[in-house]
């Protein structure tokens, strides 16, 4: 009697334990192609444009385009204006009594579901990329005007390895990441370069 009871008991209280609930589902990167896949591409120039335009799925991207816009306002998510309402200030790191690094760490605040990397601001204006197209913004890397004064091979080195730039890749809480990994993005850029750094052209890219 005392056997069954106990067991009784206890077989109650393993089916009032509460289940763990399931581990979140965080959003994953899209794939980007490697640049052998394009080794095939006998023209030079239409191999080049080949290479930047899957390059550009990183670069047209929200966790890009966000940190590149034309006016004074960052985006955040998918391209919606920042809350609360911040400007760029004179030095693209925010206005003198709220500057970017007033909330935004060296890296992310998984809690406050707030985003963080080192160095983290606005790109000049000058380097803006929202509205452009791929073929505009490709010609706007290449122009040291417009470029922050870097060669070919600085872009490429930027791209590869800046810690702002991987951000992307592990953005947190329910942010998409930038398609690929960042040394995919590097290695197509580089292979972008040695093709000659051809731009596509037209009006059939796609402005964001």
């Amino acid at each position: 009697m005392r056997l069954g009871l106990a067991l009784l008991v206890a077989g109650c209280t393993r089916a009032a334990t509460p289940s763990a609930p399931p581990p979140a589902t965080l959003p994953t990167s899209a794939p980007l192609a490697i640049p052998a896949k394009f080794a095939a591409i006998a023209d030079r120039d239409a191999r080049a444009i080949a290479l930047f335009t899957e390059a550009g799925k990183v670069l047209q991207h929200p966790r890009c385009l966000n940190c590149h816009p034309a006016d004074d306002r960052p985006r955040q998510r998918d391209g919606e204006a920042h809350e609360p309402p911040v400007v760029r200030g004179a030095g693209d790191r925010g206005a003198p009594a709220l500057e970017c690094s007033s909330c935004h760490q060296t890296q992310n605040a998984p809690l406050a579901r707030v985003p963080g990397a080192p160095g983290w601001r606005l790109a000049p204006r000058r380097m803006a990329w929202r509205g452009h197209t791929l073929g505009e913004l490709c010609l706007q890397l290449k122009d040291r005007q417009r470029n922050g004064g870097r060669t070919l091979a600085q872009i490429v080195e930027h791209s590869a390895h800046d810690p702002l730039v991987g951000w992307g890749w592990s953005p947190g809480a329910d942010r998409e990441p930038a398609p690929g990994t960042q040394r995919e993005f590097g290695a197509l850029l580089a292979a972008w370069v040695d093709a000659g750094a051809a731009c596509p052209t037209g009006d059939t890219e796609t402005r964001r």
